[in-house]
């Protein structure tokens, strides 16, 4: 059982209809979301800081920053946030190769050195303490520009407030997010868990 009941879709008309940004990410509308219009100010201002996170202005593409959210997520233990970063790259097009070995994007072929330098910079970013260095910033640099660097950290803080949420909130995970879940991470042990 989650902390707070979700809402009914409805229940909010200016929530509904940003949350429709949702249909095309996912294929639903996230519980999170429909939790969050419990205040819909708190609802309005998430969805319009997730499609302005999202929005692609440089090299960064839709599914890459679906990978960098996956990392965060992986690092902070949430795994409703980790079968939805999953299921958005896997719908924003991430090469199948990439979505079978994101577990193991450090050293597998299928990733690129600037989409290590990306996945590296979000885990370091995500840890407590925050383990961005030199190293990470040279790295970056030697791939991305400031205005991607910008929007991957961007990717990076949204999935820091998400993880947060739906962890405490213990959220109930939807089923096209747990098929998804089950189909590229559960052979990496990956389950619902407090999600149900």
């Amino acid at each position: 059982m989650p902390l707070v009941t979700p809402l009914s879709a409805d229940h909010n008309l200016e929530t509904k209809e940003l949350a429709e940004f949702f249909n095309e990410t996912l294929g639903f509308c996230p519980n999170s979301v429909l939790t969050m219009q419990h205040r819909p100010a708190i609802s309005k201002a998430f969805i319009n800081l997730n499609k302005a996170v999202m929005a692609n202005e440089g090299r960064v593409t839709s599914a890459l920053k679906r990978m960098i959210a996956w990392v965060s997520s992986n690092a902070t233990g949430c795994r409703y946030c980790q079968a939805h970063a999953i299921r958005a790259a896997e719908r924003y097009g991430a090469e199948q190769e990439q979505l079978d070995n994101i577990w193991d994007y450090r050293t597998h072929p299928a990733f690129s050195e600037a989409e290590r330098a990306a996945l590296d910079f979000s885990l370091q970013a995500t840890q407590v303490p925050n383990g961005v260095d030199e190293s990470i910033k040279k790295r970056l640099y030697e791939h991305w520009n400031e205005g991607e660097i910008v929007e991957m950290l961007g990717v990076i803080s949204l999935f820091g407030y998400l993880n947060r949420w739906n962890d405490s909130m213990g959220t109930s995970i939807e089923d096209g997010a747990v098929e998804s879940g089950e189909k590229h991470l559960g052979k990496h042990g990956w389950e619902k868990g407090k999600h149900q």
